[in-house]
């Protein structure tokens, strides 16, 4: 609006790839490499994956193609039941919790994209077998966080949590949409399991 006005737009919008955009390329590259061996990503305002460090795979193992191409999107990975969905051991409070933040964000913005991807994964069904194992399971461990991330994997069932983490005073469109997602172990298990060899040992 402000160009068809003949005005300048408030802020720049570049693309992650522009030169201009290389020390974030940089800072985002080192984030992600010192977060390992705990899983990382950086999402814009959609929640699509626009990079990831290595340990994203113990999340993202077994899940088809289609889900990962041509870029993934964090709700659909989560929620779909192709997805991580069916190794969550408490799919119900992630599934709740996750539609809540996005219909909130979708209340604040009014993005039509957003809004989609809220009617999208609102969509996905819950196989009644997955409902049945979560309420046979055993009752979690008390946790200072209220809903974390139970993923059951070969190795045992992880719990996590994660924080976010933004640019401040960004002056370029992208940049301010950027957000860099941490995970980490909630319990003793679970970081020697992410750890591998050097935690076993440690």
């Amino acid at each position: 609006m402000l160009l068809a006005a003949d005005y300048a737009p408030a802020y720049r919008e570049s693309g992650l790839d522009d030169a201009d955009m290389a020390s974030v390329r940089a800072a985002l590259d080192v984030m992600l490499t010192a977060h390992e061996p705990y899983p990382a990503v950086v999402v814009d305002r959609c929640w699509n994956v626009l990079a990831a460090n290595r340990a994203l795979s113990v999340l993202t193992d077994g899940i088809p193609p289609q889900l990962l191409e041509p870029r993934p999107n964090v709700f659909r990975l989560t929620l779909h039941p192709q997805g991580l969905a069916p190794r969550l051991a408490n799919l119900s409070e992630v599934r709740a919790l996750f539609l809540e933040r996005l219909r909130r964000q979708v209340d604040a913005t009014g993005d039509e994209r957003l809004h989609a991807l809220y009617e999208e994964v609102c969509r996905y069904p819950v196989r009644a077998d997955e409902e049945s194992a979560e309420a046979g399971a055993p009752p979690a461990r008390p946790s200072p966080v209220q809903v974390p991330l139970r993923v059951r994997t070969p190795q045992g069932e992880l719990s996590m949590f994660s924080t976010m983490a933004t640019f401040g005073a960004p002056a370029d469109v992208t940049l301010s949409e950027l957000a860099i997602e941490l995970f980490y172990p909630l319990d003793e298990f679970t970081t020697r399991a992410l750890r591998g060899p050097a935690g076993a040992s440690g």
